[in-house]
């Protein structure tokens, strides 16, 4: 029988957590590791609103705007990476 999307997308979640708890290990991340991991997170989701919004944006000044925001958010990625 056919397995439907979202058993799928379990098993792939589950695989991927399995990766990525099996995968070498050089120990616990310091505070700094941290922080920029988190703060990098919190960019990308950043980066998602703004592309969603700038998706349906139609005002000039406001889709400018958007893309400024979406300039300055990329630069701050590539920095921390």
């Amino acid at each position: 029988m056919a397995r439907g999307w979202e058993s799928k997308d379990v098993e792939s979640q589950v695989e991927a957590k399995t990766t990525m708890s099996t995968s070498p290990s050089r120990g616990p991340k310091t505070p700094d590791e941290l922080r920029r991991e988190q703060e990098c997170r919190d960019l990308q989701l950043s980066r998602i609103r703004i592309v969603n919004d700038l998706q349906v944006a139609t005002n000039p000044n406001h889709r400018k705007s958007l893309e400024a925001a979406l300039a300055h958010l990329d630069q701050k990625i590539a920095q921390l990476s």
